[in-house]
């Protein structure tokens, strides 16, 4: 781009903004995001200060065919808040966090897209309530980018997904028009629900500026539970006695295998095992009480028969606060220590739960094909069947020598994801990296739709480009017929 041209659309930016635009040269923190996959280049960062202005950009990009990439806290992991063109402009709501009205008594809590989920989760606190979406990102993950890449987390098995959690949605649509469809009812049978477009989407439909969220009650009592258990087979065992004998109070139930927790140890020498058993599996389960029982009393009740026929090797229960967050510090822990050894994979799959121990069996064997020596480091949520398994190059292996294996070990892995009726993604989202897989997965009836409803909404192609959909797939775009093929 010419030099004059650059500074003539930065300063259209400036005035759109009042002056709260970063050139691109100038916006490292915003290029680099956490896997350090995808260096990004952009034109400018722009940071509204509200929709009105938010919407203002938008336009402006529409008419200058400049490139739109929503970006909230810069957490994920796909990809898809990574700008790839130098006349991409980055819109961060970093500036619209405001809060409220927050209504205990309708449960239910107005925010803007650029507060974190951390002072979302503080704002219900304070009324007496619990807004349950809860990842180890939550200090900077924004609301917007979760809900635009509909986040879990580690208490989706009680309270859903972000998808489960709005009620409404203010969205700036692609040709600068504002939907206000911030309504805060439980139940409008009234045609259409656009809200459910725009969860998921990862910015390609357009800009989330703000969001009714539904709201829980805050427990009366919790216990946190760390499980050593032998087998996968042991811990889904254990998750449908938990699960029977203490139905919706069972609010989290993560599976973490030895060698992930010991990875976590190696990162940081502070943390500290809760159990002394050395065990291949270990299951964190928290039990939430919203009546009087004490729910210590709840979780011994239900462990009583696993502690006696062995499924539970050692068990240590918390229930203060401090006992609690150091567990939860040992969970969260994990995709920091992974993050350290640069030659890896990351995998981010969802299947049946019952289904889970006859994948790690399948796909540790077919990894291992592909490079003997392979080390997989698998945790996740195991309550709602999402398996974080991760994998490391062989001891002395660097990311170099690395890195020509990792398509082949990865289609082996989604190999048998697919034919155990799993998913490639469970709420990471696709982003970049799973684009081609994306198109690999769903049926040409599937991915009609999806472009269908891409043309429609954004016909210029300027919201998010190179994300979900690849551009090229677009430009051969036929009203109702899939003209890529596969």
């Amino acid at each position: 781009m010419k030099q004059r041209d650059q500074d003539t659309l930065l300063s259209g930016l400036g005035t759109l903004t009042r002056g709260n635009v970063i050139p691109g040269a100038e916006a490292d923190s915003y290029l680099q995001e956490w896997r350090r996959l995808w260096p990004g280049q952009c034109l400018a960062v722009v940071r509204p200060g509200s929709t009105e202005e938010a919407a203002d950009i938008v336009r402006f990009c529409q008419e200058h065919a400049l490139p739109v990439v929503p970006q909230g806290g810069n957490t994920g992991l796909v990809g898809g808040q990574s700008p790839q063109d130098e006349r991409s402009v980055v819109i961060s709501l970093e500036r619209m966090k405001r809060i409220g009205p927050v209504n205990a008594q309708a449960a239910t809590l107005y925010t803007q897209a650029g507060a974190t989920l951390s002072e979302v989760q503080e704002a219900a606190r304070e009324v007496g309530m619990l807004f349950p979406v809860s990842m180890a990102s939550e200090g900077s993950a924004q609301v917007g980018g979760a809900i635009s890449t509909n986040a879990g987390g580690i208490s989706v098995l009680a309270y859903g997904t972000m998808r489960e959690r709005v009620l409404g949605l203010e969205v700036v649509l692609p040709d600068g028009r504002i939907w206000n469809g911030q309504r805060a009812l439980r139940k409008d049978n009234t045609g259409y629900d656009l809200k459910q477009m725009f969860m998921g989407a990862e910015g390609t439909l357009g800009l989330i500026t703000g969001a009714v969220l539904r709201l829980a009650p805050a427990p009366k009592d919790r216990v946190t539970l760390w499980l050593a258990v032998e087998t996968a087979e042991d811990a889904v065992s254990l998750f449908h006695r938990l699960s029977g004998a203490c139905g919706p109070a069972l609010t989290s139930f993560e599976l973490i295998s030895a060698a992930a927790l010991d990875l976590a140890f190696r990162h940081n020498s502070a943390l500290r095992a809760p159990v002394g058993a050395r065990t291949e599996y270990h299951v964190l389960a928290e039990i939430s009480i919203f009546e009087t029982i004490p729910a210590e009393d709840l979780a011994m009740a239900a462990l009583g028969p696993a502690l006696e026929n062995g499924t539970v090797a050692d068990a240590a229960l918390a229930t203060s606060g401090g006992q609690r967050a150091a567990m939860w510090a040992l969970r969260e822990a994990l995709p920091e220590a992974q993050a350290a050894p640069r030659a890896q994979i990351k995998h981010d799959v969802t299947l049946p739960v019952a289904a889970i121990p006859e994948f790690l069996l399948r796909a540790g064997q077919a990894v291992e094909t592909c490079m003997p020596g392979i080390r997989p480091v698998p945790f996740g949520h195991l309550g709602d069947g999402n398996l974080h398994y991760n994998l490391l190059a062989p001891e002395g292996m660097d990311t170099e020598a690395f890195a020509p294996h990792t398509s082949r070990i990865c289609q082996a892995v989604y190999d048998i994801v697919q034919t155990m009726d799993g998913s490639i993604s469970a709420e990471h989202g696709i982003g970049r990296l799973k684009r081609e897989l994306l198109a690999m997965t769903k049926s040409d009836v599937e991915l009609s739709l999806m472009r269908t409803l891409k043309h429609s909404l954004d016909p210029k192609g300027i919201m998010n480009p190179g994300i979900l959909l690849d551009p090229k797939s677009m430009d051969r775009f036929e009203t109702g017929v899939n003209t890529a093929g596969r």
